[in-house]
């Protein structure tokens, strides 16, 4: 493996200096946010136990601020990019920086919401740097689309990375909650102050570490079932269980019924229940409906 060069990774004259070459000014609409700070992508990439047999993927790595730190570390890195100026200017930043690595990194120009392949190994870790707009649904569709990521780690806005890791009581504890908690055990890793990124957001940034399930969740009800349900219960949250999935159920009397087969209070709320529990409800509307 050859060693990268000190100065391999982007500081913030590299990234305003690449930032104009390309004629790139970050958008409010993707959400970009361009990390200027090598400490904080090494890290993210310790946070995020990356390994040297690692094949990592990164979804929208931007200019390649923590493209270029992950290469250092991990045997592969593909690159998922939605943009078509930075797809392209990608690769070549690869390889004038860390010519040595370069043939271990591949480019995937696409949205992340679209990919169910990618190149090469079968990747073992996610790490990205997500806009907060799609955080949520990239990090689930990755997740489904990708059982042989094992960890993940993701820095997103932090009331997003609360929301992740919330546990079932908490206020913040809701869909995204559950649906993460399906693949994976789910914590806060750490915050990110606002200075080490250009533009500088108003908004917090934190770390979210998702550790796959070493076994899928004991259940008959497929995930689409399972998912179903948590949408029902948490779209109207004031609501009881009972009244809130009623139309899943079909009536209130039905979704009473596969509460209580369940060992659910048809009174409780969603943001009570444990996502097996939501999975005993899945298994039993059925038998009532």
């Amino acid at each position: 493996m050859t060693s990268p060069t000190p100065d391999a990774l982007l500081g913030p004259a590299d990234v305003r200096e690449l930032a104009a070459a390309l004629g790139v000014r970050p958008t409010k609409q993707r959400g970009q946010n361009f990390v200027i700070d090598a400490n904080t992508v090494r890290r993210i990439v310790r946070t995020a136990e990356v390994r040297p047999d690692d094949t990592v993927v990164e979804v929208g790595p931007g200019l390649g601020s923590l493209t270029l730190a992950l290469l250092e570390v991990a045997d592969r890195v593909t690159a998922v990019e939605i943009d078509d100026v930075l797809a392209a200017a990608l690769p070549a930043t690869i390889a004038a920086r860390m010519p040595g690595r370069a043939d271990r990194f591949a480019l995937v120009h696409s949205d992340a919401m679209h990919v169910t392949e990618l190149p090469g190994p079968a990747p073992t870790a996610l790490v990205a740097n997500l806009p907060y707009n799609v955080a949520v649904p990239v990090l689930l569709h990755m997740l489904e689309s990708f059982p042989s990521i094992e960890r993940t780690l993701v820095m997103v806005q932090s009331e997003v990375a609360d929301r992740l890791a919330a546990a079932p009581g908490s206020k913040v504890y809701g869909v995204p909650s559950v649906k993460a908690n399906w693949y994976a055990e789910v914590k806060r890793a750490g915050a990110i102050g606002r200075n080490v990124f250009w533009p500088a957001p108003n908004v917090d940034s934190g770390l979210v570490s998702l550790v796959r399930r070493t076994e899928p969740l004991k259940t008959t009800a497929s995930r689409r079932e399972v998912f179903a349900v948590v949408d029902a219960a948490f779209a109207q949250r004031r609501k009881t269980l009972r009244a809130a999935l009623a139309g899943w159920a079909g009536s209130a009397a039905a979704a009473e019924a596969a509460l209580v087969a369940a060992g659910v209070s048809p009174q409780a709320r969603g943001e009570s229940l444990t996502v097996e529990e939501f999975a005993r409800i899945a298994e039993h509307k059925e038998r009532t409906a």
